[in-house]
């Protein structure tokens, strides 16, 4: 197959911001598409996804970039936006009218970089797939390193921490998250790479396919879950990356990120058993008996009867509860507006008969001879599991 492709990106164009410069060899068509009358595009060797959230000032420079640095490979860009308020979706939208090389997916209602990496890999048309951010602190050269050693793996990782690497453009907090994040993936989980923290990477379309039910579409670490999904041994190559400081966008790393990483690290050593949404919501289950405990002395201080303090404190507990899930736990599936009312009382009925089956399965064991502490345990784990299960359905379940 030869290797061409369509004109290159241009600001100027009074078709508005975006548009393509077209070529003197290929004269603007009327056609919407973007396509020469007459002519198809070349099938993709590579499709390169960007996930993005307010990075519509940095869409343009990034095409630029993926030109210049693929020049003579058909390829595709699939940005995939978490429906950013500043108006990426449109400007990528308003390139992809005049060249059919670039699509856009908008998400609604759904966040995260892991979820948006996915789904773009799974739209893609090429045979070989590469991941890059869309804020410019991937030096997007790296895409032809990568493409040129393609031949000799499955997956090639662009690394900040090999010799040629740079990792300058972390701050010294992300700098210490992510040496330390590298270090526990690489001697708890086995993992030989030297960046398994790294948001850029290409690998084989087949393999995404094969791997995707097995990936966790919650967190940013990516890479680190594809390299741990796959059962069988995976051709592993790394080359070097220089890792810049951010110039405009908003930084998909948040002060949730290494708790993130975390419950990820839980989720591979517990072979699958125990989610990472289950691990926040614990968390927040653990939080929430603190400000229960808490409430519960301050009502008896001032002078309440036990009961009464005991309800006060169940009921600000239970509502903690539900709003740091809402923006924790279920932060992808998060309800707002008028919607909080029922979600907020659904929580409360579910959360009651937790409640009760806690009290009724801690008594029986304890009834049977079993230890205190052995009941308490068991009836928490029981109560824990019934009020996850059922606020994930009831509550912040797809339906809603």
């Amino acid at each position: 197959m030869p290797d061409s492709a369509p004109a290159p990106f241009g600001s100027s164009s009074p078709r508005g911001p975006g548009a393509i410069r077209p070529s003197s060899a290929e004269p603007e068509s009327d056609a919407t598409d973007g396509v020469t009358a007459g002519a198809l595009p070349a099938v993709p060797r590579l499709s390169v996804i960007v996930p993005t959230f307010n990075e519509r000032g940095n869409v343009e420079r990034m095409l630029v970039g993926i030109d210049g640095a693929l020049k003579g490979v058909p390829y595709e860009v699939i940005f995939v936006d978490d429906d950013s308020p500043d108006g990426t979706a449109d400007t990528v939208r308003q390139i992809g009218e005049r060249d059919p090389r670039v699509r856009c997916i908008r998400r609604i209602g759904r966040r995260g970089l892991a979820g948006a990496c996915i789904e773009g890999m799974l739209a893609a048309q090429a045979p070989l797939v590469a991941v890059i951010d869309g804020d410019l602190q991937h030096d997007v050269n790296v895409l032809r390193t990568m493409l040129d050693r393609s031949p000799d793996a499955d997956l090639v990782v662009a690394s900040r921490y090999v010799d040629g690497g740079s990792a300058d453009g972390l701050n010294r907090r992300r700098g210490a998250m992510s040496r330390t994040a590298t270090g526990m993936a690489r001697r708890i989980l086995g993992i030989k790479t030297s960046d398994p923290m790294s948001g850029c990477f290409l690998i084989r379309r087949a393999l995404v396919e094969r791997l995707a039910p097995a990936l966790s579409p919650n967190g940013f670490k990516i890479l680190l879950d594809i390299m741990t999904a796959s059962k069988e041994p995976m051709r592993v190559v790394e080359v070097p990356m220089a890792f810049a400081a951010r110039d405009e966008g908003d930084s998909k790393l948040d002060s949730r990120t290494m708790l993130d990483f975390v419950t990820l690290l839980i989720f591979k050593v517990s072979g699958g058993t125990i989610s990472p949404r289950f691990v926040w919501f614990s968390a927040v289950g653990g939080a929430g008996l603190v400000l229960h405990l808490l409430m519960l002395k301050g009502g008896l201080l001032v002078g309440l009867g036990f009961a009464v303090a005991q309800s006060i404190a169940t009921i600000g507990a239970m509502t903690s509860n539900f709003a740091m899930n809402n923006v924790f736990t279920y932060r992808d599936r998060r309800v707002s507006g008028l919607a909080m009312l029922p979600a907020l009382l659904k929580f409360y009925l579910i959360c009651g008969a937790g409640a009760v089956a806690n009290v009724g399965v801690a008594s029986w064991v304890f009834e049977g001879g079993w230890r205190w502490w052995l009941a308490g345990v068991a009836g928490s784990v029981i109560g824990a599991v019934w009020n996850f299960a059922m606020t994930s359905l009831f509550v912040w379940g797809p339906s809603k």
